[in-house]
């Protein structure tokens, strides 16, 4: 640690810095997914590029001050364009030594760590698994440390207000961020406005939470603080012109299926049983009824998929959300919107498997169960969003191909893209081209799986339209007739149709294409999902080096898209970095002679920059195993 001289900072010789990770740890308790939120908004609305990324413990209710119930919030923002939450804090703020704990290994050296000493009790030491207080010992040294008692500041703050104990100390999250706030020059306004509509019914509420945010700027202002710490400025972002606003990829999800259905001309139905990080997911929708959204919580997994299947019959797009487990669940309803060929949104928010696996961390592993886990020969369209924005279009791309090709479409999101957070330019509606239904209305030479001869999709009759009364459901249709069918031939023939109809699919999307760099090299970085800021960025660096790289990143993971075949073949190395064991890089072998290479990552968190630029150097310069 430096030297403890102080001295006084004043907001106007604040230093400049080019970009911050931040990250606020505390107990689940503690509010640091909220004090992240509002630290977020402030910081978009000072024009900074961010990305965010939070980190959620896994248990309910792990007992206060243990490393289990640990919940984290990261930032990163800067004055230029970024991807990713970054790969290791600038700030760490810990509000109990649990909390250190856990986050001192990935503090950057030298990096600045704000403690709140009011935590560090000797019960709450024995929680975290110290013997001795790391505050004394001499193993913080390495960072630059602002030790304070926010929980004796806050209490001091808000005791003219008159609350009982327990609601004072929960306002110490106000007070850090009002320090916060100061260091790196966020404006207030916003946080106290949405503190009085949040406690409108409890005034006393938000008035000491307003009180302990600023008495935490006012600290700010005036402290000593220890010499190498100081005030900081990070200029505004130079982003496109437009209008923007903070998105998480469950909310552009969301948004995505409402207006999917606009285009398509159809109402929404989204049946969903709660399981993370899925959940969110319900509650955005439930929020849009005005647009045509009916939401069904439903009593379990298997009840979730088939009331979205039924309202796929009854002439709605019927979606269902989920995560992992519950894919397995749903697997027998999807295969039988695979048989009746009725469109279907599937958003799977993939995380950290199998069974329970690890809830609330994200990871790549259900592509196989995406591609290929049903019983049968089930083919099925596979979609994968890449950052929290796309979200939105991969979603209206979903509806389109499932009501376009009267299939199941699978949208892979995961933990890491469903609660992230990043700046979002609103789309222009108008641009937006419809791609409505047609529902068939002519009895006349009907039979339920006569085929548009373009996509082979069979015809969507409503029921109780005159005349088109039909049966479908999970048992062979005749090809001819639509009747129940047992013939081994006519199974056959179905069986083919199907998968050429889902195969079709390649034909009505965009051939494949790299996203940076030449479409020939020496390396090509293939990834898909929420790999896309990693890898971008590492290639970024890469090919500032002079290194031929490119980058390819899929969205249509099935069927893949046409032209992949010539663009892998046109490089001498293509290297797969996924949050799986392989799983894309076996597709891809499987597909094409590609000796494509896997680069795994199973931790429940997502890649870092710097592993991403090793393991492309390595390659390149011959040095990998």
């Amino acid at each position: 640690m430096e030297p403890s001289a102080a001295a006084r900072v004043h907001p106007s010789t604040r230093e400049t810095l080019d970009s911050v990770v931040i990250r606020f740890a505390g107990d689940s308790g503690d509010g640091m997914q909220l004090t992240g939120s509002q630290f977020t908004t402030a910081t978009a609305d000072a024009g900074n590029d961010l990305a965010t990324f939070p980190d959620f413990p896994a248990e309910i209710r792990a007992p206060a001050g243990t490393t289990y119930g640990v919940s984290g919030f990261q930032i990163h923002f800067a004055s230029h364009n970024i991807q990713t939450p970054g790969d290791a804090p600038d700030v760490l703020v810990a509000m109990n030594p649990a909390a250190l704990k856990v986050n001192t290994g990935v503090l950057k050296p030298g990096g600045l760590l704000v403690v709140n000493t009011g935590a560090f009790s000797p019960n709450n030491l024995k929680k975290a698994g110290y013997e001795d207080s790391p505050l004394d010992d001499g193993s913080l040294d390495r960072f630059r440390v602002l030790a304070i008692d926010v929980t004796k500041l806050t209490l001091e703050a808000v005791k003219s207000v008159g609350l009982g104990s327990k609601d004072a100390h929960r306002c110490k999250n106000m007070w850090t961020l009002g320090l916060m706030f100061w260091l790196f020059g966020r404006e207030r306004e916003q946080t106290v406005s949405w503190l009085k509509r949040k406690f409108a019914k409890r005034p006393e509420l938000a008035d000491a939470n307003i009180a302990a945010l600023n008495a935490g700027h006012i600290y700010g202002e005036n402290a000593e603080l220890p010499h190498g710490i100081s005030a900081y400025e990070v200029p505004s972002a130079n982003l496109a012109p437009g209008e923007y606003r903070n998105v998480s990829g469950n909310e552009a999800t969301a948004w995505g299926l409402v207006t999917g259905a606009k285009l398509a001309g159809v109402n929404v139905m989204y049946g969903s049983y709660p399981i993370t990080p899925a959940s969110s997911l319900l509650h955005d929708l439930a929020r849009l009824k005005h647009f045509g959204v009916t939401t069904f919580q439903a009593e379990d997994e298997i009840a979730a998929v088939a009331a979205a299947v039924g309202a796929s019959f009854g002439g709605s797009i019927g979606v269902t959300g989920t995560s992992g487990p519950g894919v397995a669940l749903k697997s027998e309803g999807i295969g039988l919107a695979i048989m009746a060929e009725l469109p279907l949104v599937v958003v799977n928010v993939q995380r950290g498997g199998p069974s329970t696996g690890l809830p609330t961390k994200t990871e790549q592993s259900d592509l196989f169960q995406a591609v290929w886990g049903r019983n049968g020969d089930a083919p099925l369209v596979v979609l994968a969003p890449a950052t929290p924005g796309d979200c939105y279009y991969m979603a209206i791309e979903a509806i389109r191909i499932a009501v376009t090709y009267m299939t199941p479409v699978i949208l892979l999101s995961d933990g890491y893209l469903a609660n992230s957070a990043e700046p979002w330019p609103l789309p222009d509606l108008d641009a937006l081209k419809p791609f409505p239904v047609a529902f068939r209305d002519e009895a006349k030479d009907f039979h339920p799986f006569s085929r548009n001869e373009e996509t082979l999709a069979r015809v969507w009759a409503v029921p109780g339209t005159p005349g088109l009364e039909h049966r479908i459901g999970g048992l062979e249709k005749d090809r001819e007739t639509g009747h129940i069918s047992y013939d081994p031939h006519n199974h056959h023939l179905m069986t083919t149709v199907r998968r050429d109809k889902i195969a079709g699919v390649a034909r009505g999307i965009e051939p494949a294409r790299v996203d940076q760099g030449d479409a020939h090299g020496d390396l090509l970085v293939v990834g898909w999902g929420s790999t896309y800021g990693s890898i971008s960025q590492a290639v970024r660096v890469v090919r500032e080096k002079g290194h031929q790289v490119s980058h390819l990143h899929l969205r249509n993971i099935w069927p893949l898209p046409e032209g992949l075949g010539n663009l892998l073949d046109s490089f001498h190395t293509v290297l797969v970095p996924e949050l799986n064991n392989g799983q894309l890089v076996k597709l891809l072998r499987a597909e094409y002679p590609v000796d494509a290479v896997s680069l795994p990552r199973v931790t429940g968190l997502p890649f870092h920059i710097g592993g991403l630029i090793q393991a492309m150097e390595e390659r390149l310069h011959g040095s990998a195993i």
